[in-house]
Parts: C-alpha cells; structure tokens; sequence
C-alpha cells in the first residue's frame, strides 16, 4: 500500500465531525481487538481488515514497527496518554491526528482504548496543551461520556466506568437503551434525544443507574449538553455524571429521615426522650443525654427561661441517655436521677440564650468553667470526651430541657454539617416531647376527673356483693367516658349500670358525669329498667337540642341497667347497644345473658325490651364495657370466649375475681389489678370498666310475736 505525502481532512460526511473520534481497542501487544463504525468511515478499514492484525498497519510513518514498540513501552505506564500521530487511509492516503490513548483494566488484560481526532479545528493549540486537556478529561473524577446522533456510547472516562459499574469494553459502540436496559435507559435516551434535538442542556437530572451483578440501584446526578461540528450541525452528546447517592448531604438527608422516624412513637415523655438519644448513637455521637425539667413528665408546665442573674441553677431530671458503651461510663446520673447544672457552664448559658453550644475542640486546659465542674471535669478527662454540642429542646416558645452530644472513640470533631444535623433532629424531637407532655397532662386532667366522677364506695345492700375496676385507656387519643353505679332501690333492690360515651379526653369525661347523673336520677324513680333507658334516650336528645349545633360535644352512649330483686332472687336487664351481661352460677357454668339490644343512647328512639332471669344463691352478674373485650386484632367473640373462660373461677372472693378477670383479659395491664390503685398501669386500647355483682343469702324473716 503506498503512501501518499499529502495530508487531507477527514470526510466531510463524517457524523462526529473534526471533532469525532475514531475508536480502536488495542491490546498491550499492539494488535487491534476493536474497530468502531467512526474508524472505518474515517479511514476506510473495515474491521475484518484491521482487527487482529498490529495496528502498524494503520500507521503512516517511516517505521510504523518502532513507532509502535515506543508507545508499547510508554503504554507500561498504565496512565492516559497523548501524541500526535500520522495514520494511514485505506486510498493510501495519510491523515495527522491527535491520538488520546486510555486504559483498559479487567480480567488480568491490560487493553488500551485509542481515540484519533483532527487537531486542525485547534490548531492553534500546541501539542503540549493537548495532551494536558485530554489527561485531564480522562483522570476526570466527573463521569464523562460521548455519544454519537445515535445514542452510541463512543468515549468515556475511567470515572464513568467506575461509577456505572459498566465495563469499558461493555459499552462501547452500544447503545444507551443496550448498556441500561428497561425504562430507566428509555427515559435517559429520550432526555438525550432532547438536547440533540433542541440544543437546549439539561442540568443535575437525577435517575436511577442498574449495576449488573448488583441488587441496589445507584442514584446518579447528570448534565447533558451537545456537542456541535464547526458547521454548527449536532455531532453527538456529553454525559457529565456524579454519584450522589453517597454524597455528604444526600447521606445527611437520609439520616434524619431514619433516626427521625423512630422518635416520638409514643406519647410517653420519658420513651421519647429514650428514643432521642438511641437514635443519636453512634450515628451521630458516641455519648447523648437528654435532660428535662423536672416537672415535664408529670406533664406538668417546663422551666421557663431564666435570667442570668438568678442564683439557683436550673433542675433537669435525666430523660434518656446513651452511650456506644455498655457500662455507661460517662454518666453521672441515671434516668430519673436529677441532673446538676452549675449555675455558670455552657448548659445554662445555652438554656439562657436558648441557642446550641457548639465546642467542636472541647477546651479543658485551667480557668474554663470545668473548674467549677470537678465531678464532670473527672469524667472528661476519664473517657474522653473532646467535642460538645448542648442543644435547648424548645417546642412552642417553651423550652423543655436540653440534649447533649459528645464524642469520645470518634477521633473526628462535630462539623457544620453535623450541627445542622443534630439541630434539626433536636427540633423534631423537641415537638414530640412537647406533644406529649401535653397529653400526658391532658390526659391525667382528665383521669382525675374521671376518677372524681365516679363513685368512691359502692354498696349492694342485703341483696348483692359488689365489687369494680376502673382502668383509664393508654392511647393518643385519651381516656374515654366509662362509668359504672350501684343504685339502692326499694324493698331491698339494687340497680346495676355500666356506660361507655362515646369520644376520649376531658369532654368525654365530662359528659360522663351527666349522665351518670341523669341515669342515677331517673333509677330513683323505681321504672323498670327498659322504661329507665327510654326515658334517658328522650332526656339526651333534648339535652343535645338545648345546647344547639355546633356549641358542645352532641351526647351518645351504651349501656346496660339490670334490677336485681332479693325477694324473687330475679334480675331484670336491658341494654342500649352495650355488650351483653354474663353471669356465672354457683356450678361454675358462665352464660352471656340474652338481651334484647336496643339502639345506642342519643337517638331518640326510645324503643327498649328487657329480659329476666333468675339468679341462684351464690350467682354473680358481670356488667362491663367493650374495653375489656375488644380489641384491634381479634374478633368480639374471641373476646367473649375469653371472658367466660376467665369469669368461671368458683370458690374465691369477688375482689379476687375481679383481679383475676382483668389480668386475664387484660394482661398488660396487670398492674392496675389493684382495687386501691390511684393510677393503675393500663396499656389498653379502650378505657376498661367492670362491675361484678353476686347475689347474697335471703335474710331470715322476721321474728313472730308469741
């Protein structure tokens, strides 16, 4: 093949242009193992001509061979390299290029990538600059890739192969929606397609990237804008692509969103204030506790800021901490221990100022406030301790207490970045404290007065024993409006009523109240007890007419009324939309009596049966609300099933069967089993109340006068 002297351009028809670069992989041998559709338009080879042959055969020099071995020995570098370079057209003719030659790395090879552009669009560039710009594309740690008007990937970096986890070798010469299969290569092709199109660079598009032989995606950010000939004609596109699923703020970002997700998943202060500081370690810090006023727990109203010039120092009781040791060697006080703050420290001037102490070097060295501190400064110095963040937990204009983060085993000091962290993790916690140091003191508001409304002592006369519980429900919504009487009737009769209002919190406690009244009243009058119901269903409608639309809580309950008569030893019952009664004989047999169920009390039906039965020596009738039965994940008949099993317990104390049914139905809540509780220990769904009444001995009739 001869060589002509005459140097010419590359075809004018050429889709890259002068700046479209033929492709070849050469191997460290020198032997061609690729050929790219840009090669063989550029200079005429078709690939069954050139590979596996030296790529010698391209070259137009006096001595192609030494030429070649040359560059083999620089190729021993392993890193990008440029040379201009003079290579041969099939026609014979030769053409001077700029060469850009790149590793390729993988199955013990050592591959090379070449690249041929024509320096004459630049050249004014000395060869020197060239070489410069393209090592620095290469050694680029941005991904940058080119594709061709058909969406070929033709060039790309080491970066972009890193990042992709695509394999050089794997994506050259192939198209996007070949190298990303599916929807995610669809959609970044037709994001490409567009800015061949219109021209028009799209910025920091962000997408998912699938890495064969991985289960993750990765979340890439990218930049595309086209690439132009000097005709001005669109010659292909560049990819510029960053991994920023490992970026600081992304990572940040998904930090919060973990740890934030497993605070406030209670309304209990104290678990909050636990979960804080789980959350915080070792994530953030290696050493975290939370401090709270001291009467924040009892829901009660926190500390208010204090002046600098008060004397006494402010009381915090411990809340949470956590520690990436087990023994807890940097605490000085335990949960529920009262907290020392010296009355000049960094504690106090952030809770003064209610702005975060930032210490990212924590100074120890003599005439610091530590000073002040010995018991703190021991510890210090003990375990470690070299950066400090003290953030104000404030919620609502109210500061509740404070957090304090420390490092210990972490050599690195808090940054910036770490204190927006922390603040904003702070924050967020500080609203769930404060939500629920306000329901806990609604919520106390409104067991006191619960417990305040219904009867103190209750008393069955001669004709029944009685006994009762009461457990106030432990949910976000608050206790409801369960209530429980024993009325004394005439000729030695009992009324027995058990109600449940409908709604949680104070107003329902409220509402309670009245008709506990109104039923009690309306019992006095000695009606049966289908007539007593009727006539409370008409007394709540006209009450709930009085107060008018809108102006208060409209009124409804259920409940159920059972006369009990000692002479015929016979108990009348009816309900109004309440669970049945069940009543255990003295042979141990439990049945739930049947009732007729009327509609629910408040809508003026008025319309009520009743059903009597006859209760042996010894019986005992259990009236209670749907509390005890029910529950979110079981069916009522399971929780009726449950009842019988646990009422059918003979030959104890009827306080001791009370124990007995509510820490079998309601074993959580054990704790409360105690008649004398003042606050029994309830994790229930619904409020819990139960009234158990057994029938007594006929009295002796009275005496004859001889």
């Amino acid at each position: 093949m001869a060589e002509s002297t005459g140097a010419t351009t590359w075809p004018t028809d050429e889709p890259l242009g002068p700046f479209g670069p033929a492709s070849a992989v050469v191997d460290a041998s020198g032997t061609i193992l690729g050929w790219t559709k840009a090669a063989e338009r550029a200079l005429g080879y078709r690939p069954q001509e050139v590979v596996g042959r030296s790529a010698a055969v391209v070259l137009a020099g006096r001595d192609p061979a030494a030429d070649l071995a040359v560059w083999g020995r620089r190729a021993q570098a392993r890193e990008p390299w440029s040379a201009v370079a003079r290579l041969r057209s099939r026609d014979g003719t030769s053409t001077e290029v700029m060469l850009d030659v790149s590793p390729l790395s993988g199955d013990g090879r050592a591959d090379w990538f070449v690249t041929a552009t024509d320096p004459s669009g630049a050249s004014s560039w000395p060869p020197a600059k060239v070489s410069v710009s393209a090592a620095l594309l290469a050694r680029s740690p941005v991904g940058l890739s080119i594709w061709d008007p058909e969406l070929r990937c033709i060039w790309l970096n080491g970066a972009a192969e890193r990042q992709d986890g695509v394999l050089r070798r794997e994506r050259l010469n192939r198209l996007m929606t070949e190298v990303q299969p599916g929807s995610p290569g669809r959609a970044i092709a037709a994001v490409m397609r567009q800015v061949l199109v219109t021209g028009d660079p799209v910025i920091e598009r962000e997408y998912t990237w699938r890495v064969p032989g991985e289960d993750t995606e990765r979340l890439l950010s990218a930049s595309y804008f086209r690439l132009e000939g000097p005709d001005g004609k669109p010659v292909g596109v560049c990819n510029m692509a960053t991994d920023i699923g490992k970026s600081r703020a992304r990572q940040n970002l998904l930090a919060l969103g973990r740890v934030g997700g497993r605070i406030g998943t209670t309304l209990d202060v104290i678990r909050t204030a636990q979960e804080l500081a789980d959350a915080a370690v070792p994530l953030l810090a290696d050493y975290v506790t939370v401090d709270l006023g001291e009467t924040v727990p009892l829901g009660e109203e926190p500390l208010q800021r204090l002046r600098p010039a008060d004397a006494a120092a402010p009381v915090f009781r411990r809340a949470g901490v956590a520690s990436v040791h087990e023994d807890l060697p940097e605490a000085l006080w335990g949960v529920g221990e009262p907290v020392f703050v010296p009355p000049s420290s960094p504690f106090t001037r952030a809770l003064f100022s209610g702005q975060t102490h930032f210490e990212p070097v924590l100074d120890t060295s003599p005439g610091t406030w530590l000073d002040r501190d010995p018991r703190r400064a021991e510890v210090i110095e003990a375990t470690g301790i070299h950066s400090l963040i003290i953030v104000p937990l404030q919620a609502r204009g109210m500061v509740l207490g404070e957090a304090v983060f420390t490092r210990t085993d972490n050599a690195t000091p808090f940054s910036r970045d770490d204190l927006l962290l922390i603040e904003e993790l702070a924050g967020r916690a500080a609203l769930s404290l404060d939500n629920a140091r306000r329901y806990t003191r609604e919520r106390a508001a409104a067991v006191a007065l619960q417990r305040n409304l219904l009867p103190r002592t209750l008393s069955g006369g001669p004709a029944v024993e009685v006994a009762s519980r009461y457990l106030p429900a432990d949910t976000h919504e608050g206790v409801g409006g369960d209530w429980f009487d024993v009325i004394p009737l005439p000729d030695a009769r009992v009324g027995l009523m058990v109600g449940d209002v409908v709604g949680h919190g104070i107003n329902a406690a409220a509402l309670m109240g009245q008709l506990r009244t109104v039923m009690g009243t309306l019992a006095d009058l000695d009606l049966p007890p289908e007539k007593v119901l009727a006539r409370l269903d008409r007394r709540v409608v006209l009450m709930n007419d009085q107060d008018g639309e809108g102006a208060a809580p409209v009124m409804s309950c259920t409940c159920a009324y059972a006369v009990y008569d000692p002479a015929t030893r016979r108990c009348t019952l009816a309900s109004a939309g309440h669970p049945p009664p069940a009543v255990l004989y003295p042979d141990g047999h439990v049945v739930l009596a049947d009732v007729p169920v009327g509609p629910p009390i408040g809508l003026g039906t008025m319309s009520y049966g009743s059903v009597a039965l006859d209760l042996p020596e010894g019986s005992v009738i259990a009236l209670y609300t749907d509390g005890l039965i029910e529950t979110r994940t079981a069916d009522i008949d399971v929780g009726l099933g449950r009842l019988r099993a646990a009422m059918a317990w003979t030959g104890t104390s009827l306080e001791d069967l009370c124990t007995h049914i509510i820490s079998t139905m309601t074993p959580q809540a054990s704790r409360g089993a105690d008649a004398d509780s003042d606050w029994p220990g309830t994790s229930s769904e619904d409020d819990i109340a139960l009234l158990l009444a057994r029938t007594r001995p006929l009295p002796p009739p009275p005496a004859t006068p001889r």
